[in-house]
């Protein structure tokens, strides 16, 4: 094996796990990695792992073992700085990817450079950091585990918009939301604001949290409201026929667009548009 260099950062679940799967992992409470995307996509951060590493030579995510007390996206942002030069808060995180084994996970943070961070070698564990065209990516030769998943994950490295049907999210539970529907609509607005992630569950299987942006459709008499940390568009007549323009105009600017109502003709009338669209019983659970 490679010497190990001098400047590697240490913390206390840097140890193997032999998993029940047959297979030694690293990381004794998971581990992360950071999958950084930029220019509409186009372009991913990738790391020339060191020889000394698991895999070593190959290209993979910056990334590594979970610390204490620490999530998986901490643990992905923290390694990117560490190995990779990357600012957290030039990142814009948008979803997460689990690989779950019995005794072991590795979460995937889908982020957005939202700062045009060059990245750069920051410790001994990288061979080289750069930025790679998504086309180029299958041609290296990429970590395991990595190339399995690449296929999966390249199809998300775009800006996710969750587009709400508010009038039909606030008749799905008979709450008294009728004698006062404006002042019911802002309370629900601003449950959503709180919101900062939902289950991927109810749009696809292939991933595990969704970080939209969301954009809530209000109509009739809770065309007033406006809650700071959603977009809320006002219908100027059918709600319907707006929710199915917001969706098309983010389709074509190139979002994943997902939708949540429980109408089905609306969501039929969506198709054409949306990744998929979630009942308004299950972003209910959410806010619950």
């Amino acid at each position: 094996m490679a010497d190990v260099p001098g400047d590697i950062h240490h913390h206390d679940a840097d140890r193997w796990v032999q998993c029940g799967c047959g297979a030694k992992h690293w990381g004794a409470n998971g581990a992360a990695g950071l999958l950084l995307w930029r220019a509409a996509g186009t372009e991913v951060l990738l790391q020339h792992r060191a020889p000394f590493s698991h895999f070593g030579g190959t290209w993979g995510l910056p990334g590594g073992a979970r610390a204490s007390q620490e999530d998986a996206i901490g643990a992905a942002l923290r390694e990117a700085a560490e190995e990779a030069l990357i600012s957290p808060h030039g990142c814009r995180v948008w979803a997460t990817h689990e690989l779950t084994h019995p005794d072991w996970s590795y979460t995937t943070v889908i982020a957005e450079d939202i700062a045009q961070q060059a990245g750069g070698i920051g410790d001994g564990e990288s061979l080289d950091v750069r930025w790679v065209p998504m086309e180029s990516v299958s041609h290296l030769a990429l970590l395991p585990a990595f190339e399995d998943a690449w296929p999966l994950l390249r199809r998300y490295l775009r800006p996710i918009t969750l587009i709400v049907d508010m009038a039909n999210l606030l008749g799905s539970r008979p709450d008294g939301w009728w004698r006062d529907r404006a002042g019911a609509t802002q309370r629900l607005a601003r449950s959503l604001s709180e919101l900062d992630s939902v289950a991927a569950a109810p749009f696809t299987s292939e991933l595990s949290r969704l970080f939209p942006e969301v954009l809530a459709v209000v109509e009739g008499q809770a065309r007033g409201v406006d809650v700071q940390g959603v977009r809320i568009v006002a219908a100027s007549g059918s709600g319907d026929d707006e929710i199915v323009a917001q969706a098309r105009a983010a389709a074509e600017a190139g979002d994943i667009v997902l939708a949540v109502t429980s109408d089905r003709e609306l969501t039929e009338r969506l198709a054409p548009w949306v990744l998929a669209v979630a009942g308004s019983g299950s972003l209910r659970r959410e806010l619950d």
